[in-house]
Order: structure tokens, then sequence, then C-alpha cells
């Protein structure tokens, strides 16, 4: 069977154990000739191929990124790109495809599928919001990478008797924060989950400096927000391409808490730091997981699934039923890191 494999979205690390799996489970246990296109569903719209055999994934299991590239462009929402995608697979002679990717990637997986093309999916993205699945490519090296961040920063902001705001990333769910804010050990946690009241927190915030410490450390998601009604306006501030603006809810948080307490507060903003480097042991198993989950999948004829972790197991959930969901934060994670403060 000739099998082809995309890996689009973000990047996050993990991914080079997914197409390390694929290959080797695919080519050496059933004979599968396996293809990969560059640069994601682009690379697939515009016949960007490159062999991927054992000569290709030597030594790629400890790297970050991806050897295929990567790239956030979506077929179901380009004019004509969808018909693309079928003539390369043609042309190809491309029997499955295997996509790796976060929500929109696995949203334009589902529109293929619909074209009668035999897909399988692997949920990866550093948000960990993928409906259907416990854990996604990339979110244990982001948090890992996270709480490093908040120790270091502990040091400096009880040396220097500041109040420091840690951003990291998380549009509409607050894994990394909720899990970093708790393994760190920070004294506030903002997530998209449960919009902030700022006069909570400065009094909170009072309150510790005036009776047990002379620092805190506050670790807030991208994509949170004020309460509605609240003392504090403010709206997501999104970019060119509808992203969020790295740093405005933290620089926004860092001149109310000035304001209102005269404490000296410094802002840290993480962004691609928490998708780079080296992954952690959990990342490649994880991927090494779903990479043989998925090719054995397309061996059996499986199409239009999902791999994803259940408990300790490996599963396949149909694509149809984790679309438009978010995986949102359980409100006990929160209250967990609340009752740490």
């Amino acid at each position: 069977m000739r099998v082809g494999l995309l890996t689009g979205g973000g990047d996050v690390p993990g991914l080079n154990a997914v197409i390390r799996a694929v290959v080797k489970r695919g080519e050496g246990e059933y004979g599968h000739s396996i293809i990969g296109f560059r640069n994601g569903w682009r690379g697939l719209a515009e016949g960007d191929v490159m062999p991927l055999g054992r000569q290709n994934i030597r030594n790629v299991l400890p790297l970050g990124g991806t050897l295929l590239g990567t790239a956030r462009f979506h077929p179901n929402a380009e004019d004509g790109s969808m018909d693309a995608v079928l003539t390369t697979l043609e042309a190809e002679r491309v029997e499955a495809l295997i996509v790796v990717g976060g929500d929109g990637t696995l949203h334009a997986a589902s529109k293929v599928a619909e074209q009668g093309i035999k897909v399988v999916a692997i949920p990866k993205t550093i948000d960990n919001d993928v409906w259907g699945t416990d854990r996604s490519i990339g979110f244990d090296t982001a948090v890992t990478i996270a709480t490093e961040a908040i120790d270091r920063i502990h040091t400096t902001a009880e040396s220097h008797n500041r109040v420091m705001l840690v951003e990291v990333m998380g549009r509409t769910a607050g894994w990394i924060a909720a899990t970093a804010g708790i393994a760190g050990g920070a004294e506030v946690v903002l997530a998209p989950e449960e919009p902030f009241d700022i006069d909570k927190v400065v009094k909170f915030l009072k309150h510790r400096h005036r009776a047990h410490a002379s620092f805190s450390i506050i670790v807030v998601a991208e994509g949170a927000e004020p309460a509605p009604g609240t003392a504090m306006e403010y709206r997501t501030q999104l970019g060119r391409f509808g992203e969020i603006v790295a740093g405005s809810i933290s620089e926004r948080l860092k001149a109310e808490i000035e304001q209102r307490t005269g404490f000296d507060t410094r802002v840290t903003v993480l962004g691609h730091i928490q998708r780079g480097g080296t992954p952690t042991a959990a990342d490649r198993i994880l991927g090494s997981r779903f990479g043989v989950a998925a090719i054995d999948a397309i061996t059996r004829g499986e199409t239009g699934v999902m791999t994803a972790q259940h408990g300790e197991e490996i599963v396949l959930v149909p694509l149809a039923d984790i679309a438009g969901k978010v995986k949102h934060v359980p409100l006990d994670y929160l209250d967990v890191a609340s009752a740490l403060a």
C-alpha cells in the first residue's frame, strides 16, 4: 500500500517520533511505501512530495519540530485547494493518508475523508485541547518547559520582591497555565475557562505581600480575560491572521497591578519557546504509540478516525465526533491551583 503522511498547523516536539514510527512499522512490518508531503496541507495541494524510508528517519527521535515541515493552511478554506489535494493524491497513487495536527488540521482531515479518501488522524497540540483524547503530542514538553521557566523566575522574583507575570500559550483552553502553574507553585493562575476579577487578584496580592511574602508569581494563559462587569475592561488583541498578540493580556495586567498596588511587576512571555527543543520522553512515547496505531488502522482498512489516549490505552475515535469541540480544563484543576496559593 502507498501511504501519504503530513504534519500540519503549529510545530510541536514529538512529531518526528510519529514520522519514525509510521515509517518503521509501515515499511518494516507491512511492506508499505510511505511518502511525505512537505509543509502540511499546502505541500499536498502543491504536490511537494518527499520519500520516507528508513534512511530518512535516522536519529530523528530526539529532534524537535518536524522533518516534513508544516504550515497553517487548510484546503477546505482555500478556493480550489481541495481539488488540488485530490489531484495530487491520485497522481501519487496514494491509497491512504495519515494526518498529524490540531483542531484546524483535523477538521480539514475530516473534509478530505468526506471526499472518499482513507484518512487516519493523529492529534498534536501543546494546548492539549483536542476533544476525544486525554493527551495530545507536544503538551508534556510544553508543560515541562513552562514549569522550568516558572522555577527560574521564582528566584529572581523573590530576590527583587516583585510580582512576575508568566504568559503561556492557550487561546481557548488553559491546560498549560493550569498544569504548569500547579507544578511550578504559582500563586495565581488565570485561564480562559474562568474569567478573572482584577479586584480579587489585587486583594489577594496585597494580603499575601503584607502577611507573609514579598513576591508573587502569576501564570496567565494568552486567552485569559476579565469577567464581564468587573473593574478591568479588556478585549483580546488579535493579529493579522487572527492569532492572539503575544504579551497583550500580560502587559495590560502588569499596568493594572502596578497602578493598584504599587508593586514592581514584570512580564515574561514564553511564546514559541514552549514549542521548540527536544521532546520529553513522554512525548516521544506518545508520538511513537500514535504512529504505530495509525499505520495499523490504515492497514486494517479503517478510515475517518483519530488515534487517542484514554487512560493507558491507545484507541480510535471517529473524526466526526470531535468536530467543532474543544477540550477545556476541568475547574477542579483551577481549584487546586487556587487552594495552593
